[in-house]
């Protein structure tokens, strides 16, 4: 047979075959590649418990919201520690355990939510970066510039989380991305969102911002939120 005519013949079959290919395993890897996981769809309700959804929030935030640049973002953990350490998202994310719990946070405003978070413990993060014996509080310090602190009890001895989902969705700016404060048990003001500071200090009487204003510094919802 005629070289030529064979080399003709033999794209001629690869073409076929192309186009069969394109036809018949196309689609179903477009299928696979645009369908969505179930990871990114939000959820309302866990282990038989109703959740609220996340436009059930309303926003309040000080200075408006924060649009995080995640590729430059750090969180750093300092002040009374044996040593500073800053973190990547991604850092935060990949060393630390992951948890989540159904907690329902009161504004003073009147509304309340009871949502799915998932985060990492802030003990764990505390104890990465090491406690110096001296230290009692933790303030927390938002890309905003908004502070408020707690007792460092409040975290070694429960199991606190610094959320980034939410209903097992990636928590939205409005909401604090790319970590909030699920402070549980405490007035909405100290769940603080934007996170990109934790500082151990010897200072119990610190003051965030809204306890400057009058709030109560400890926040607990069994209290008024006002101090008096």
């Amino acid at each position: 047979m005629n070289t030529r005519l064979v080399i003709t013949m033999l794209i001629a079959a690869l073409v076929v075959i192309i186009i069969l290919a394109l036809v018949f395993i196309g689609p179903f890897q477009g299928t696979e590649q645009n369908a969505t996981p179930t990871s990114i769809a939000e959820v309302r309700s866990f282990q038989g418990q109703d959740l609220s959804s996340i436009n059930d929030f309303r926003e309040n935030a000080i200075n408006g919201v924060q649009h995080v640049n995640i590729s430059t973002y750090q969180l750093t953990v300092t002040g009374l520690t044996n040593r500073t350490v800053t973190y990547s998202y991604n850092q935060v994310l990949t060393q630390f355990p992951h948890y989540d719990k159904v907690e329902t946070l009161h504004c003073v405003e009147g509304w309340d939510v009871t949502i799915l978070w998932e985060g990492v413990r802030v003990r764990d993060l505390l104890n990465d970066a090491g406690i110096d014996p001296r230290a009692n509080t933790i303030v927390f310090t938002a890309t905003d510039g908004y502070t408020t602190s707690f007792p460092l009890t409040y975290f070694t001895q429960q199991d606190i989380l610094m959320a980034y989902r939410i209903n097992n969705v990636t928590l939205p700016a409005e909401r604090g991305y790319p970590f909030q404060l699920v402070a549980e048990n405490k007035w909405g003001y100290k769940w603080i969102k934007w996170i990109d500071q934790i500082q151990l200090t010897d200072d119990p009487t610190f003051q965030g911002y809204w306890e400057q204003r009058g709030y109560s510094e400890s926040g607990d919802l069994n209290q008024s939120f006002y101090s008096v």
